[in-house]
């Protein structure tokens, strides 16, 4: 634990921060290894930051698992892997209806986002050409952004989806290079690179962002952050372990949500200009500490995860409302009309 008398002072980490400066590994660890009477300060710090470039603009994401299971990949954390015994449902690619009706309710509920992902290593020409399908139908009949999460890709593929109306792809690096083999076997952490750096040669916008409670070390967050920055990705979703019975990391669960705040400031304060987006485990390792968590963060997801149930979207409305903060509109402008009421009124939870 750092004690009081090393405590830096935060507002200066958040100066730096806004002024494009890299802060040190040594204040990053400040950061980590701060006790809990430093986190009030730590979350100001952090919302100087998050204000300067998003002002109280919560934004909504909306994530559909669009095939699940049947993947050949052995990724630790993961139901959907060939090692994992958890009881989920397993399907392929959905049909278009399906889909579509998926975002319709993306639409209601204000995200200006829909996440389509698909499980498995790569898709299969076939599958991949019938979701470029989706996404064209998609565009047709929404006026939201379509973020595709389907695997490693290639150049190619990053290209056509581009051209099919996809407005970014989603691959997230999950940990640090040194921690990746310690989660997965199956492909490496280059490959993950690679799919990122595809995706933004075919000037598509570019989402990644990891998981947090995999057993790594201080010094993997930074890296995690660290690599983030380096390959200046647009949007960066950062998850915090469900511990999945059926998993080989279903018996992890050492986050408490004051360390998962604290992540939260490290990555405003690295990642100034990033989408920061609180994602899958929001509602498990936050708990009631959910709404602190948008003093760094400046997105979440609405609705459920990809095998584990979110909390309602009346509730992440109200939280938002409570804590101060207000809906971006998929234009980026605030949402108008009250979407508690009209959720309410179409007896939507």
């Amino acid at each position: 634990m750092t004690s009081l008398l090393s405590t830096p002072d935060w507002n200066h980490l958040a100066d730096q921060s806004l002024a494009g400066e890299l802060i040190s590994r040594e204040a990053a660890h400040q950061v980590l290894d701060a006790p809990d009477t430093e986190l009030m300060a730590q979350l100001h710090a952090a919302y100087r930051v998050r204000h300067h470039y998003w002002a109280n603009r919560v934004r909504l994401h909306f994530l559909l698992n669009a095939q699940s299971g049947l993947c050949p990949e052995d990724c630790h954390y993961c139901s959907q892997s060939k090692i994992s015994t958890a009881e989920i449902e397993k399907y392929p690619l959905m049909a278009q209806d399906r889909v579509l009706a998926a975002a319709e309710r993306a639409h209601t509920l204000k995200a200006g986002t829909f996440c389509m992902v698909i499980s498995g290593r790569s898709p299969a020409e076939p599958t991949f050409n019938r979701v470029l399908d989706l996404v064209r139908a998609v565009k047709a009949q929404y006026p939201m952004k379509i973020c595709a999460c389907l695997g490693l890709l290639n150049a190619d593929q990053a290209q056509r989806l581009a051209a099919a109306g996809v407005d970014r792809v989603n691959h997230n690096l999950n940990t640090a290079e040194n921690n990746h083999d310690t989660i997965c076997t199956t492909h490496t952490f280059a490959d993950r690179v690679g799919t990122v750096e595809a995706v933004k040669a075919a000037g598509l916008t570019t989402c990644s962002g990891g998981i947090l409670g995999l057993g790594e070390s201080a010094d993997d967050v930074i890296d995690l952050a660290l690599s983030l920055r380096k390959l200046e990705v647009t949007s960066v979703p950062v998850n915090f372990l469900i511990p999945i019975p059926g998993t080989p990391f279903g018996d992890r669960g050492d986050l408490n949500p004051r360390q998962c705040l604290r992540m939260l400031c490290l990555f405003r304060l690295l990642l100034p200009r990033q989408e920061i987006r609180i994602a899958g485990g929001r509602e498990v390792q936050l708990r009631s500490l959910q709404p602190l968590g948008l003093y760094a963060a400046n997105s979440i997801f609405v609705g459920d995860y990809l095998t584990t149930p979110g909390q309602a979207a009346t509730a992440d409305f109200e939280m938002i409302r409570d804590a101060g903060f207000v809906l971006e509109a998929p234009d980026g402008s605030v949402l108008a009309g009250d979407p508690i009421a009209e959720l309410q009124a179409m007896a939507i939870a």
